[in-house]
């Protein structure tokens, strides 16, 4: 049966005839929306995604300011909806502090806003703290991140300017093995030893650093969060925006084979 003609299936761009059923395709360069249906960029593929941002003493206010607006570049380019990419902020010195959850905004525009209004917290630095805090509070459901079963990539990046003055490798080692795919972003004093037990593998693609903060929106501009996610792992990769070849490979091949298939049934 040609279910694509039959059934009013919703494919935003294609519809693919299986036995008995039917699935929906997007153009090269863009993947199906959690719809099934609607297509998008790789920009817009879902991720719930938690900033520590480090507002020790050594920071300063005017380049906690630079932070503030590090963290807005990467929301702009996000596709952020409830639906789409949630984001959440943690604060940390010598305490942790939720700035805004998971469940809090909807739009880049909320979240900028709230961005811009956080308090300068100063003091020490408790980078260990600060991942437990997001490993047991800011992933949770409660805060609005999504069921573990919908596989929806979770996503963590610490910005700090100096040594963490706790313990950092028991909740780095924790996240990374809770599926939290951990971005590292270091400034100034910075100890790359740190950032790198921190950062994901492969640690090159998750782990930056600069010497000065007036170079972090360069960092921003590197720092695309173009996510496919993976189905079997729940894991993300750092892509160029909409270079999502390996999907669009296997949908075409798949596409192939139907067709093939198609082809071979006609004949007999």
């Amino acid at each position: 049966m040609d279910m694509c003609n039959t059934v009013k299936h919703g494919c935003e761009y294609q519809c693919v005839n299986t036995p008995g059923s039917y699935y929906c395709i997007c153009p090269e360069g863009q993947l199906l929306h959690e719809d099934s249906k609607t297509c998008g960029t790789c920009k817009s593929a879902n991720i719930d995604l938690v900033l520590l941002i480090d507002g020790s003493k050594s920071v300063r206010p005017q380049n906690f300011e630079l932070v503030k607006k590090f963290v807005n570049q990467v929301v702009d380019s996000l596709d952020v909806s409830a639906h789409g990419t949630r984001i959440g902020l943690v604060q940390y010195s010598s305490r942790v502090r939720t700035e805004f959850p998971l469940n809090m905004y909807h739009t880049a525009e909320d979240i900028k806003a709230a961005v811009m209004k956080v308090d300068y917290m100063e003091k020490g630095t408790m980078t260990g703290l600060a991942l437990k805090h997001m490993l047991e509070n800011s992933f949770s459901e409660a805060e609005g991140a999504r069921p573990a079963s919908r596989n929806i990539p979770r996503v963590g990046l610490v910005f700090t300017d100096g040594r963490s003055q706790d313990d950092i490798s028991e909740y780095a080692k924790k996240a990374k093995e809770a599926g939290i795919t951990m971005y590292a972003v270091g400034v100034g004093k910075a100890v790359e030893d740190e950032l790198r037990e921190i950062a994901s593998e492969p640690v090159e693609k998750h782990f930056y650093y600069t010497t000065d903060f007036s170079a972090i929106n360069t960092i921003a501009e590197n720092l695309k969060l173009n996510v496919c996610p993976a189905e079997s792992q729940g894991e993300v990769a750092m892509k160029d925006p909409c270079a999502c070849e390996n999907l669009v490979e296997f949908q075409q091949a798949t596409i192939n084979s139907l067709d093939q298939l198609t082809q071979k049934h006609i004949l007999y």
